[in-house]
């Protein structure tokens, strides 16, 4: 099975073909924001995760604490159905999605779109677990992981990709969530965590599934 890493890797190559000036550009940024340590207020192992109450995509809201109640949960951020490297990585959550729920596990997927317009109605049919919106991004906040998004690539997606953040994220224009895994076991504690300013890498699906294996 072609791992995450190695579809993400194929991306990235393929945009430093395409467009080699603004993958140096986003190069640049990521180093000068890891030299800020921008990131490194993501919730800790141990600490307690927030109990976030958000909506899906058919707009009902799904709580954590219930959540939690049945098992543990993977709450993953995500940037948006516009991103690849989102789609690739939702795309091998599902594949993984029997493992994670044959462990006792809940897969929550979290991004500031509206309701509706998380993924397209085709992938929402497709995908068999939360995806919730977080339009201000105050939970990815709360989770320490809400990046103010440098303008060198927010330009790139007004201009380049001729993206409306400030309509898809319902007047969020400028806010988005650092790519970031946590597990939170039932007592509602942070266990598991992947945190990567870098939009473009992500966490391992089996990565996760051997998280929830090791707690038993």
């Amino acid at each position: 099975m072609i791992t995450l890493k190695e579809q993400t890797d194929t991306k990235i190559a393929e945009s430093r073909r395409a467009k080699p000036d603004f993958m140096k550009g986003v190069d640049e940024i990521i180093t000068q924001a890891n030299l800020f340590q921008q990131g490194s207020s993501a919730l800790v192992l141990g600490q307690q995760a927030p109990r976030f109450r958000l909506p899906n995509q058919e707009g009902t809201d799904i709580a954590l604490t219930e959540l939690l109640a049945k098992g543990p949960v993977v709450v993953t951020f995500y940037r948006g159905s516009w991103c690849p490297y989102c789609n690739l990585q939702l795309r091998a959550l599902q594949a993984r999605l029997d493992d994670i729920h044959g462990l006792g596990a809940e897969l929550v997927a979290v991004s500031p779109q509206v309701p509706d317009a998380s993924m397209s109605k085709d992938d929402i049919s497709k995908m068999t677990f939360h995806v919730l919106s977080d339009q201000d991004a105050s939970v990815a906040a709360q989770f320490g992981v809400a990046w103010d998004v440098p303008e060198f690539l927010l330009e790139h997606m007004r201009i380049d990709r001729q993206l409306d953040l400030e309509a898809i994220n319902n007047g969020n224009s400028h806010i988005l969530p650092i790519p970031a895994t946590f597990i939170i076991d039932s007592n509602g504690s942070i266990v598991w965590r992947f945190v990567d300013l870098d939009y473009r890498t992500r966490s391992e699906p089996s990565d996760i599934v051997n998280a929830l294996k090791n707690l038993g």
